[in-house]
């Protein structure tokens, strides 16, 4: 297995940490924020303080199964990448949509990818996603893990999370764990 991490960020992290962990090739999916100006940051500060973090999934995959490429291209169909420090009602810079890349093959692969799906194909806007080097990954806390299989009837996670899984499952059948 060859392993590689990436790391993203699509709005809410528990809806894409569940995704990402349905996928075929993936390891895990980690709940954390990244992209800001405090050390060992809480879901609260992020939440209530201008720490500047985005929530991300950090991502350890094995590219001999799924590329990051192929995350990549995911990750564009999963979030409204024109949607600037927001996801449908979550609003705040903590949502943006983002890439952080750990190399520099990383960061080619991401700008690359963005030309070819900032096309309007999938969007009539521009998109508005930042590729920024990673600093460091924070995970978050512990109850955040796993948060949707662990709460699937929490009024958030019926409402929000659970339909924008299954709509990733149907488009994505041939890729699911």
């Amino acid at each position: 297995m060859s392993k590689e991490v990436a790391i993203l960020g699509a709005g809410c992290f528990w809806c894409v940490e569940g995704i990402y962990n349905s996928i075929n090739g993936v390891e895990k999916a980690v709940s954390g924020f990244a992209g800001g100006n405090v050390e060992h940051p809480t879901y609260r500060q992020v939440c209530d303080t201008d720490t500047n973090h985005a929530e991300v999934v950090e991502i350890t995959f094995d590219n001999e199964v799924i590329s990051y490429k192929e995350l990549l291209e995911i990750f564009w169909n999963i979030h409204n990448p024109t949607q600037l420090n927001r996801q449908g009602n979550d609003i705040g810079t903590q949502y943006r949509s983002s890439i952080f890349y750990t190399s520099d093959e990383q960061k080619k692969q991401a700008e690359e990818s963005l030309k070819e799906f900032d096309n309007g194909s999938l969007y009539e806007d521009k998109f508005v996603t930042t590729i920024e080097p990673l600093d460091k990954f924070w995970s978050a806390e512990d109850y955040h893990q796993g948060y949707y299989n662990e709460n699937p009837d929490q009024p958030y996670c019926s409402a929000v999370v659970g339909p924008k899984i299954a709509k990733f499952k149907s488009k994505f059948k041939p890729i699911l764990k």
